[in-house]
């Protein structure tokens, strides 16, 4: 049996064993198993089944984990990704008015649009086409979307006629057990705490209980059912016209997500080869466009590869083994959904708002000497929690940079990919919306 495992997953050449990956993988979930409770609190929103979209979540991540590490064999966790889940929800559902099943279809013609780009190698050339300045203004975007949600969710911030928003009631509950959880979860990560999030979390639910202001809903039972939400995708209301920009911006986000945290990662592992490119990278990307599609068909929204991988790779892991003894890990869970009910929203807002830190920090590697690099970034960042969208954020950022490149004298700057998006973006609004 050992002597199996070292063959499929080379654990000798990587100099690795069993014990560590397993302890590496155990890593990795903790880090990210706050998707759990998060992914079917944000998706519930919209209408889906909270119990049919938990387990959605857990076979989601447990299938791209498993392809992840069977076929491309890399220490590299997959799941629902946040921001995307929140675009799913709060822009797509409710902003632009389009049912989940349409949405789920979305998710499924961005998965499958993923795989064909991975397939025929054309997956370098766009990233490559796409300036670093709009990358990180989107990256960080997503950020100060999540905590826009995150400070409304928890009543933080409420709507108000005269100035749009303004601050909510801080003496109300929900408002300091989010406050208290997002401190928390910081400080922890802070003092690199493992299975911060999570933690905070959990804590909490907990204290929430004990002070009488959340229900105890139970420990373990067997899995809710799944049949609310599987096959229940749109594929044909995803293919309105409206809904293009939807799915290239569940494409778009996913791509450079996925691109990213796999590059760094394994950069983190050493686990680039002497050029400082990532073998094995088309199964890599594979994986996550085939995970996407079947989270799609589960009924979750898309399912990416997660930064958290780089826990696991700090604690050992080099192989895909890794990333199995975290699909066992998110199987497991499918036993938990009692306890994952009953996390009120404002115990998982902290975490969104800890994430959204973590996503906005891009904005410190902008270029903000050069003007015409900095003010696109800005528009994009900006757009996105102003107009609850994250397309729109990634429409006005294109249109914005092409335009400032062009006027500058800049066309250097300008590639074809970037002046036929934005193109296509600036018609959109004069002429769709």
């Amino acid at each position: 049996m050992k002597s199996l495992i070292d063959k499929q997953f080379k654990l000798t050449e990587h100099n690795t064993s069993i014990k560590t990956e397993v302890i590496a993988g155990i890593t990795t979930f903790l880090t990210m198993a706050y998707i759990i409770f998060v992914n079917p609190s944000i998706l519930s929103e919209a209408g889906m089944d909270y119990g049919a979209v938990f387990v959605a979540t857990c076979l989601a991540a447990a299938v791209g984990c498993l392809i992840m590490g069977l076929w491309a064999n890399y220490p590299i966790a997959q799941a629902p990704g946040m921001g995307l889940n929140a675009f799913f929800t709060y822009g797509v559902v409710l902003g632009m008015g389009y049912t989940w099943e349409a949405a789920l279809g979305a998710v499924f013609f961005s998965g499958f649009c993923f795989f064909l780009l991975s397939i025929f190698r054309v997956r370098e050339w766009i990233i490559n086409s796409i300036p670093l300045s709009l990358r990180l203004g989107i990256a960080a975007g997503i950020g100060l979307f999540l905590a826009m949600i995150a400070l409304k969710n928890a009543g933080i911030v409420v709507a108000n006629p005269a100035t749009y928003v303004s601050l909510g009631d801080l003496s109300e509950p929900a408002a300091i057990y989010a406050l208290l959880g997002f401190f928390v979860i910081t400080a922890l990560a802070y003092l690199k705490v493992t299975g911060a999030v999570m933690i905070g979390i959990l804590g909490i639910t907990v204290i929430a209980m004990v002070l009488g202001h959340n229900e105890y809903g139970g420990l373990m039972s067997m899995p809710p059912s799944i049949a609310p939400t599987f096959m229940a995708l749109d594929l044909w209301g995803a293919l309105d016209v409206a809904m293009l920009s939807v799915i290239f911006a569940f494409l778009f986000v996913d791509l450079f997500d996925t691109s990213g945290t796999l590059v760094g990662v394994a950069h983190r592992g050493k686990l680039l080869d002497k050029d400082g490119k990532l073998p094995r990278i088309g199964r890599a990307m594979m994986a996550d466009s085939g995970a996407s599609m079947a989270g799609a068909v589960l009924g979750t929204s898309t399912t990416t590869s997660y930064i958290e991988s780089t826990a696991g790779i700090a604690s050992g892991g080099r192989t895909g083994l890794t990333a199995v003894v975290v699909a066992a890990l998110f199987l497991i869970s499918l036993f938990f959904a009692p306890l994952a009910g009953s996390i009120p929203a404002y115990a998982t807002a902290g975490a969104l708002l800890y994430v959204a830190v973590l996503m906005a920090g891009s904005l410190a590697h902008a270029n903000w000497e050069d003007p015409t690099d900095a003010a696109p970034v800005l528009i994009a960042a900006l757009a996105m929690p102003l107009t609850f969208s994250i397309a729109e954020g990634i429409a006005l950022g294109f249109i914005s940079y092409a335009a400032i490149k062009a006027l500058s004298g800049r066309f250097k700057d300008l590639n074809p990919a970037v002046i036929v998006l934005a193109l296509l973006f600036a018609a959109k609004f004069l002429f769709l919306d």
